[in-house]
Formats: C-alpha cells, structure tokens, sequence
C-alpha cells in the first residue's frame, strides 16, 4: 500500500498510540502528494501526475537523515482536472469538492496535534485551489503551517535537458514528464503513440501567456486534438532518471527546511 514511500515514513501504518507518544508533534512534517487522473496524450497513463507525486516524495523520504520527523499521507490520487474532461478517463473533482477534502483532511491533522503540513502537488491545474486552502487554514488556526508546494518548482536537470520551446510550452505529458514515466513505469508508456502538438503561438510581444504572469483561461481542447502539449517524441529514461534523481534531491533539502522552519512573526 505505501508504493515509493519508505513504510516507517508511511503515516497509515502508525497505531494512534504511536502518534500520542510522539515527541515534538508540532514539528513533525507531514507530506500530502496529490495529482490527478487525467488524459495525458494517447501514450501516457492516467496516472502521470500522482504517480510523480508518489514517487518525488517517496525517494525523498528514503534518503532523508533518519533524525527529521516527517511522514507522507496515502496519495489523494484525485484532483481538479476539468480542463481535460473532454477526453475520456479524466476524473475530476470541483473546486469546491477538493477544498473541502483539504480542509478536513488538514483539520484532522490539526486536532491531533500536527502542525506542519506540506500538500506537495504534481498537477498544473490546481495550484491556486491548494493555495486557498493553505491560507484558510492559516488564518483559522494561527499556529498551523501549511505549505502549498509544487513538485517540479524546485531546482531540478530539465533546463539542461529540454529544449527552450518545450521548456515554455511542453507542459503536459511533453519531453519531461514522459521521460519521468519511462524511468517510473516503463510498461505504461506508449511511445509508439507519441505524437508532438504545440498550441499556437501567441502574437509577437504579447504579454500574455498560457500559464506565465498574464494567463488566459483555457480547455485543453482548445489547444490540443491530441490532448498533448509538448513533443514528448525524444523522451528518454536516461532523461528520466535524470530529472528525478534531481527533483528528489532537491526535496529531500525541502522537507528539511520544512522541519527546520519557524512562521515569521513582527
């Protein structure tokens, strides 16, 4: 059941007298992956996102210095995906329906006397529903530190990797991610089927992007008959493990500045 994530990391296979007798529960770390279910091209699992989740947070756990307290939560393997339900085998929750399972989920966690919670996401769609609930529960437990964190905002190899144009445009189910899936789940990759689709570009020296500063709303459909954005065609697993291993990095030093931080306060 715990998949990528170390069991003595895994929160579900504590007993409640586990967590009572646990010292220093305030500066205990708990993770929450989250992604989605969702198309992802004609050659990529639906699972794309919560699978890199999983497996971002799992493999930084198993390289975490033993003395830092921190547990990952089963994945919620559900999200905001409407902008792909158009495309048959995406499951999505509202916005409003994924603000409630958060809030309760990190209410619960609050009265057991948790008080850092990272909800470390892999899916583009849903960043500013996960802020929300960040800030909400801030604001009604003042002593609750919730992170809204984004797995792929962090250093990692895919600038060095990439092309510029499928750094800008290549943000799903592209170079990066199919190259992520061919090191996690070889078997359920298609490459057969990869076909690149960029969506159109916008005038010269518009100032408005798809997902940049000056973002317009969009369905994927609108920009994509294939439901890919990106070439994921020179995707390698050599590139895969690349990326990974530096995206794990990276968090294995982000969940540690997570147990080492303290809310500023005037």
């Amino acid at each position: 059941m715990h998949s990528y994530i170390p069991p003595e990391r895994f929160f579900p296979y504590l007993t409640w007298t586990d967590i009572q007798q646990m010292p220093n529960l305030d500066q205990v770390v708990i993770l929450q992956p989250i992604g989605a279910i969702e198309q992802h091209g004609p050659h990529l699992p639906l699972v794309v996102d919560a699978a890199i989740a999983t497996a971002v947070v799992g493999k930084a756990l198993a390289q975490l210095p033993p003395a830092v307290p921190a547990y990952a939560l089963p994945t919620l393997y559900y999200g905001k995906s409407n902008e792909h339900w158009h495309f048959p085998g995406t499951i999505t929750l509202s916005a409003q329906t994924l603000i409630a399972v958060l809030m309760e989920v990190g209410e619960s966690l609050y009265r057991a006397g948790f008080r850092k919670w990272a909800i470390v996401n892999a899916h583009g769609g849903q960043p500013q529903v996960i802020e929300i609930v960040a800030r909400d529960l801030h604001q009604k437990y003042s002593d609750f530190l919730v992170f809204p964190l984004f797995v792929w905002r962090v250093p990692n190899a895919a600038p060095e990797l990439l092309t510029p144009k499928e750094l800008e445009y290549g943000i799903h189910a592209g170079d990066a991610e199919t190259s992520v899936l061919l090191s996690l789940l070889p078997n359920q990759v298609h490459l057969e089927r990869a076909t690149a689709e960029y969506p159109a570009e916008l005038p010269p020296g518009s100032l408005l992007s798809m997902e940049g500063d000056l973002p317009f709303a969009w369905a994927t459909r609108d920009l994509s008959q294939s439901g890919t954005l990106g070439d994921p065609t020179p995707a390698t697993r050599e590139k895969g493990d690349r990326i990974l291993e530096s995206l794990v990095q990276s968090w294995v030093r982000v969940i540690q500045d997570l147990h080492r931080f303290r809310q500023p306060c005037v």
